[in-house]
C-alpha cells in the first residue's frame, strides 16, 4: 500500500470528533464523500452482499484504518446488513510497540468494529532464503485466510486504493513484461473466499485527509524495507505523467478493464538488446 501521507506514531491522538461522529450518528460532508467513493466502489464490483462476514486486514497504516471506518460507517446507511472485523498480523521479528498497540484497540473500539492482534513469525526457523515484500505479504495473507476460515468469514478486505493498484500495474508491465494488476475483487478456493479492496476508486490523497481530519492512530510500520520498496519509484514517475494529464491515475485503472485486443499481438518472444541488457 502507498507511503505516503501523514506521520507515522501518532499513538497519542485524540479521538474527539471521531467519537462524537459515532456517538450521535452525524456524519460530516467531508467524511461523507469519502464513504460514498468508497461505497461506489464496493457496488461496482458487487463485493459486499447482506449476511456477508468481512475481515479487513489490518497494517496499522492509514489505509486500512480508513476502510475499517467506511466499512462500519457505511453500514448505518444501508438496507442491508453485513459483518465487520478487523486482524492485526504482528510480526514478532518487527512487532508493534505496546502504546501502538493500545492506540488500535481504542480505535476500533470507537468505531465499533471488533479487533485482534495476532503475534506470528514471519518465517520458520528453519528458513534461510531471502526474505522480501513478496513473502511477507504472502505470509500475511495465508494467516488472513486461515483466519477467515475459522471465523466463518467469506470476504478478506485490504486498503489498496487507486494508486497500489495503478502502481502495481505499472510495475507488472516495466518489470515483469506483463499487463496484470490487483482485481477490486478476487474469488479464491473455488469461490469459498473472496479477496475485495473496496478502496479501489479512491485516491490516496483523499485517504491523508481523512486521516488527518481524524487524527486517525496511523503507527509505525516497523519494515526494514520499506525505504527500498519499488514504489517509491513508481510514484515521483506518476506525478510527473499527471503534470500532463491530471487523470493518468484514472485513465491506467480504467485500462485494465477497456483492452482493444484489435491492436495486440497474439505472442511476442523475448527481445534481445543490442547492448546486451
Amino acid at each position: 500500500m502507498g507511503t505516503g501521507g501523514p506521520e507515522e506514531g501518532t499513538t497519542d491522538a485524540t479521538f474527539a470528533e471521531l467519537e462524537r461522529i459515532m456517538r450521535r450518528g452525524e456524519t460530516p460532508p467531508w467524511l461523507e464523500r469519502f464513504v460514498r467513493t468508497v461505497g461506489r466502489g464496493i457496488n461496482e464490483h458487487a463485493m459486499i452482499s447482506e449476511g456477508d462476514h468481512v475481515l479487513v486486514g489490518v497494517s496499522g497504516g492509514k489505509d486500512s484504518l480508513s476502510l475499517a471506518l467506511a466499512l462500519s460507517l457505511r453500514r448505518r446507511w444501508l438496507p442491508i446488513s453485513y459483518t465487520v472485523e478487523a486482524i492485526h498480523v504482528d510480526w514478532r521479528e518487527h512487532a508493534l510497540s505496546e502504546s501502538d498497540h493500545a492506540a488500535l484497540e481504542r480505535y476500533f473500539a470507537a468505531i465499533e468494529v471488533p479487533f485482534t492482534s495476532i503475534p506470528m513469525s514471519m518465517f520458520p526457523p528453519s528458513f534461510h532464503g531471502r526474505f522480501d515484500c513478496y513473502l511477507c505479504a504472502r505470509n500475511r495473507k495465508r494467516v488472513l485466510f486461515d483466519v477467515a476460515r475459522e471465523r466463518g468469514a467469506n470476504l478478506v478486505a485490504f486498503g489498496h486504493h487507486l494508486d497500489d493498484i495503478v502502481e502495481t500495474t505499472l510495475m507488472n508491465l516495466c518489470f515483469r513484461g506483463e499487463f496484470a494488476t490487483m482485481k477490486p475483487r478476487q474469488e479464491l478456493f473455488d469461490g469459498r473466499l473472496h479477496i475485495i479492496r473496496p478502496l479501489c476508486r479512491v485516491t490516496e490523497e483523499e485517504i491523508v485527509r481523512v486521516t488527518e481530519r481524524l487524527s486517525l492512530p496511523v503507527v509505525s510500520i516497523n519494515c526494514p524495507l520499506k525505504e527500498k520498496n519499488i514504489r517509491t519509484v513508481l510514484k515521483p514517475m506518476i506525478r510527473e505523467l499527471r503534470r500532463h494529464n491530471p487523470r493518468v491515475r484514472q485513465n491506467i485503472y480504467r485500462s485494465t478493464a477497456n483492452i482493444n485486443w484489435d491492436y495486440l499481438p497474439g505472442k511476442i518472444d523475448t527481445i534481445d538488446t543490442t547492448d546486451g541488457s
